[in-house]
Parts: structure tokens; C-alpha cells; sequence
């Protein structure tokens, strides 16, 4: 045990140490939000301001206003804020926040228990090529939920907010590049320490 935790350093460290950080943030941030005025946790209070993503203008008073040499011309991205939002809007703007909190306490949470059972079970064994293979799904289909989730959360709230529709859906959506390429990383190990558990087994029955 005490060799697989060395061999899995100081990621191990790192993450088991970052979780309870964010864990405890989080637990903090909300409670204080409830009881101490002027302290805003994410939907709890405070206004609810959207930019509008893929739409932008230009004039000579945001030019001047700017300092923007001759020939130069500063374009602005509207930002809508609501200073008395409704409930609908705070739902709206949580679904446009949370999901990828969400997705990061919980890719924490899977990779900590990756981790540690790798340090128990040993890091070619078949339940850790299990958790690798969830930890990879989980991310992959993760992210890809969590922007569409998220930019429909965000068109829906601008609709609110302004009068004409200023943005798409599209215009707010991103594709996770980097998500993804990492999860098919995931994916592409746990087959390759699937291998390796098999490999193991068939040597340790010759033996």
C-alpha cells in the first residue's frame, strides 16, 4: 500500500487536499450567505447579470470613453443585470453556474476514489480499471451536458432580460475540447490497464 501511494504522488496529495478545500468552501460560502448580509453565494442573493455572448457594437463615445487611438475603433458585449430578479431568473441563472461546479466536485470526488483504490487494490487491478473507465465517461459525457445545459440556461435567462433575442443558443455553446480529448485519454488507459491486469493474471498462471 504504502508503494502504490508513492507511485501515485503527489497527485494523490493534491487532490485528496483539494477536495476538502472545495468541500469546505462550499459549505462555508452557503451557510454564511444565509445569515451575513452583503455575502452572495452563487443563486443566494444579489443580482443576476448575463452577458449577451456573440452580439456587439461600437460607437465614438465608447471609442473616447476608452482611450482609443486614432484608426481604432472598441467594441462592447451588452451585460444585462436584474437587481430584483424573479425566482424563475434565479433558477435560470443557477442552471447557468451550477452544472459545471457540479461536474468539478464530482470529477474530484470519482478521481479521489480512483486514487485511493488504486493505493488499496493495487494500480493493475480490475476494479481500477473500472473507476478509470467511469472517471473517463463521467467527464466525457459530463461536459458535454453541462455546456449544452448551460447555454440554454443562458439564452433562456438573456430572453428575460431583453426585450429582442439578442443571442442564439449557438452563440453560447462551446464545444469542451479539452474535456473531451482528456476523457478519451481516461478511456484509453483503463484499456491499457485492463490489458495489463490481463497480462498479470496470465503470467501469475504459468507461474
Amino acid at each position: 500500500m504504502v508503494e502504490g501511494r508513492k507511485l501515485l504522488e503527489p497527485l494523490f496529495s493534491t487532490v485528496s487536499v483539494a477536495l476538502r478545500v472545495v468541500v469546505g468552501v462550499v459549505v462555508v460560502g452557503f451557510v454564511l450567505s444565509l445569515f451575513v448580509d452583503g455575502v452572495h453565494f452563487s443563486w443566494v442573493g444579489g443580482d443576476v447579470c448575463v452577458t449577451a455572448e456573440g452580439t456587439s457594437g461600437s460607437s465614438r463615445s465608447a471609442d473616447v470613453m476608452f482611450g482609443a487611438r486614432e484608426g481604432v475603433d472598441v467594441s462592447s458585449t451588452p451585460r444585462y443585470c436584474a437587481s430584483d430578479p424573479s425566482s424563475s431568473q434565479r433558477a435560470l441563472d443557477a442552471l447557468r453556474t451550477l452544472p459545471s461546479f457540479t461536474l468539478m466536485i464530482g470529477g474530484l470526488f470519482l478521481l479521489n476514489r480512483l486514487l485511493k483504490g488504486a493505493i488499496r487494490d493495487g494500480v493493475y487491478a480490475p476494479r481500477t480499471a473500472s473507476r478509470l473507465r467511469v472517471l473517463g465517461w463521467s467527464l466525457l459525457l459530463g461536459s458535454l451536458a453541462v455546456e449544452v445545459t448551460q447555454a440554454i440556461a443562458q439564452s433562456a435567462l438573456l430572453a428575460t432580460l431583453a426585450d429582442s433575442d439578442m443571442a442564439s443558443v449557438g452563440d453560447m455553446w462551446q464545444i469542451p475540447f479539452f474535456s473531451i480529448f482528456t476523457a478519451l485519454g481516461l478511456l484509453t488507459f483503463a484499456r491499457i490497464v485492463r490489458a495489463g491486469v490481463v497480462m498479470r493474471e496470465e503470467i501469475e498462471a504459468t507461474i
